[in-house]
């Protein structure tokens, strides 16, 4: 099958990412698409990535091969009812969201099972929109695939094998599994983060000491709790059967803790955490896996002189090194370093180490 003509519904920082993708690995393709904005439209013709240079009517979406859907779940709906009577019944259907349960219901009312395959790409940035968007988004990030039981084998596989053809590691999963996964490794740790954030606060006296000596472990566990609440509420009232089902399950978890505390049994203590130390550490180290966006940070030591970190702020500045957050830690019960930097991307924050340790400055890098 060839995805000569692939359309796309909304070219935020996801649809412009894969656009973008697509246009460099295969710049004959034809692209065409429709954004809340007609600025984005503007942008991406100008970037040569879509062949369009104002809003496209439904019926030109007929045409496509392949079309993304990369806009909130009820907006594709709405979409899918408009674009159902001149669809290609050839044509390959997607969408990016990281919910697969109400999509795949609505797809199975509209009789459109054979021709979409869900997918979620596990990847994104702290920064939004189609601006914002990299052809590099998607390079070894695992894009997961949820086809149903109704379409067709080697649509799968097609669709799967251009995945990876833009630099993604396609996974397939059924999309009850995929909503179960995601909820276990995503959607509950962001409950989990939020409400030991709420419990401290709640906790925590008029002098606020508790916020003043939260270190690298608190800090850590608790990172997500700061993406954006709008986005997060939409999550669990998406995903609420899986999600409920998993807190329920940890309930029964946190009690089996609780009871070797409880009973000061060292023995299973001790089990609890060399089995959680093990798995935790077999995990594969991968970028861009993570629905969430990362962290790009290091730890340095410095002297504690007047000037210190201005000169190190100058010296990443002189080399176009842009500092994302700065600042001496004061607790470092679990980390290394004084100074904390995180820099905005990867790429940046190897340049700031290598740059940093060429001025003998000392590294500490997890």
């Amino acid at each position: 099958m060839n995805f000569h003509n692939v359309g796309f519904i909304g070219l935020g920082l996801i649809g412009g990412s894969i656009a973008k993708a697509i246009k460099k690995k295969y710049p004959d393709s034809r692209i065409i698409a429709h954004a809340k904005n007609e600025e984005t439209i503007c942008a991406a013709f100008a970037d040569n990535i879509i062949d369009n240079d104002t809003f496209c009517s439904v019926e030109e979406f007929g045409k496509c091969d392949l079309l993304f859907h990369c806009v909130p779940i009820q907006i594709n709906i709405d979409y899918l009812l408009q674009l159902k009577p001149v669809l290609n019944q050839n044509c390959v259907l997607t969408d990016v969201g990281c919910i697969k349960g109400d999509m795949q219901n609505a797809i199975e009312k509209l009789h459109l099972s054979e021709q979409f395959i869900g997918g979620h790409p596990m990847t994104g940035s702290e920064k939004i929109g189609y601006a914002n968007s990299s052809n590099l988004l998607l390079e070894n990030a695992y894009y997961i695939l949820t086809p149903n039981q109704k379409c067709l084998s080697h649509k799968c596989e097609t669709f799967s094998d251009y995945i990876a053809s833009l630099g993604s590691i396609p996974l397939m999963m059924s999309p009850q599994e995929h909503d179960f996964d995601t909820a276990a490794i995503s959607h509950l740790p962001h409950i989990l983060a939020s409400s030991l954030v709420h419990l401290v606060k709640s906790l925590d006296n008029e002098s606020e000491s508790m916020k003043l000596i939260a270190a690298g472990g608190f800090r850590d566990i608790t990172r997500i709790a700061s993406s954006s609440p709008v986005m997060w509420q939409n999550i669990c009232l998406t995903n609420r059967t899986s999600i409920l089902k998993l807190m329920d399950l940890y309930h029964n978890q946190f009690h089996v803790f609780y009871n070797a505390v409880e009973q000061n049994d060292s023995k299973a203590l001790l089990k609890l955490f060399s089995e959680a130390k093990n798995y935790r550490d077999s995990m594969p180290l991968r970028e861009n896996t993570s629905m969430l966006p990362g962290i790009h940070d290091f730890y340095c030591d410095i002297f504690d002189e007047v000037g210190g970190i201005a000169m190190i702020a100058s010296l990443l500045a002189a080399h176009n090194l842009s500092i994302k957050n700065i600042g001496i830690i004061h607790n470092r019960e679990y980390e290394e370093g004084i100074l904390h930097i995180e820099m905005y991307d990867e790429q940046s924050k190897q340049d700031a180490i290598l740059l940093l340790s060429k001025k003998h400055y000392m590294i500490h890098s997890k």
